[in-house]
């Protein structure tokens, strides 16, 4: 699980237009995006877009049609895809398999017993990542002249780095880990924004892209950022469970209240339970995470990469059999982005 401080950050965060990101770059944590278009993209009873062979199409229609939609407004993407994840992750990562395997089970249940919606929700909780949708969508964002780049390990650590050192204006994710990276400015549903139906109700709402930012958040509560960490310690991370009975409320009274973290650690495994990992390891994957070092040179090569129209309906009509008509459309709209059909790079 990604670390939950939607409470304490929903008094700071702050709705925005796309229009207020014209012109900046954007850090957009990859695995975050592509699991929310393999997600929400899908038919009314939750099976995903796919093509004759029965690949998963979803995440290509998302980066395609969404991306283009983010560069009209300016915004420069760069996509950053996670890496090897720490060990302490790996019991998250068979975790969040096990729920995936439940949720197909009851999915597959829902749609024979014709709970269209029900079947909907469960299939959405099913989707997961493979190999093949990362090379593919990497493929597609090569060929559309998106730049993006392989983190060493936690995508989103790299991203945090890369706003942190002026290359990047904000990091893009659903996840809030990214504040516990260190990343100063954080923007939520970049590529999700639109009217969207609440779960189980005739009832849609329109969802607008949302900016935080770090010093506020901090000043806010009167915390610093090992404090934040702690804060996601106490309540748990993609790296550890957290401890049963403490909030992101009680987790900030803590954290306030011992400033030697080793006389929380006594207390909280006192009052409550023991760490099911060493809380210190935790925290040195925030403070110290693996990330490579990127100079403005490197950013800059990115960006002068260029649309080629022939590749991209190359893969998406006749690799994955989407709508040429609309393929070809929207190509020319993206060669229009990128100034005189491709003669000129994106940014």
């Amino acid at each position: 699980m990604a670390v939950d401080i939607s409470k304490l950050v929903g008094e700071v965060k702050e709705t925005i237009e796309l229009k207020e990101l014209h012109g900046k770059r954007l850090a957009i944590d990859a695995y975050n995006t592509i699991y929310q278009f393999l997600s929400i993209i899908r038919q009314p009873d939750g099976t995903p877009l796919t093509d004759s062979k029965n690949r998963i199409t979803s995440h290509l229609s998302g980066l395609f049609y969404r991306t283009i939609n983010i560069l009209e407004y300016n915004i420069m993407p760069i996509f950053v895809f996670d890496g090897l994840p720490p060990v302490l992750k790996q019991r998250t990562l068979e975790a969040r398999a096990n729920r995936r395997e439940e949720a197909y089970k009851e999915w597959q249940e829902a749609k024979e017993k014709g709970l269209v919606e029900e079947a909907r929700l469960h299939a959405m909780a099913s989707s997961k990542i493979s190999k093949e949708i990362v090379e593919s969508s990497k493929e597609l964002l090569s060929a559309m002249g998106i730049p993006f780049i392989q983190a060493p390990s936690e995508g989103e650590a790299q991203a945090a780095r890369l706003v942190r050192e002026g290359l990047a204006y904000a990091a893009a994710s659903q996840d809030y880990d990214l504040f516990l990276f260190g990343s100063d400015i954080v923007v939520r549903n970049l590529t999700i924004s639109g009217r969207r139906k609440l779960p189980k109700k005739n009832v849609y709402i329109e969802v607008y892209p949302e900016r935080i930012f770090l010093n506020k958040l901090l000043e806010h509560f009167s915390i610093n950022q090992n404090d934040l960490i702690w804060i996601g310690i106490l309540i748990g991370t993609d790296f550890n469970s957290g401890i049963e009975g403490i909030g992101p409320a009680t987790a900030l009274k803590l954290v306030k209240e011992y400033k030697s973290r080793d006389k929380l650690v006594e207390f909280v495994e006192s009052k409550y339970e023991s760490f099911d990992v060493d809380p210190f390891e935790v925290e040195k994957i925030f403070l110290k995470p693996e990330t490579k070092e990127l100079s403005e040179e490197e950013i800059k090569r990115l960006d002068s990469l260029k649309p080629d129209k022939e590749k991209i309906i190359r893969i998406m009509c006749d690799e994955y059999e989407f709508s040429r008509d609309r393929i070809e459309k929207f190509t020319e709209k993206l060669l229009e982005l990128s100034g005189s059909k491709g003669q000129k790079s994106l940014f």
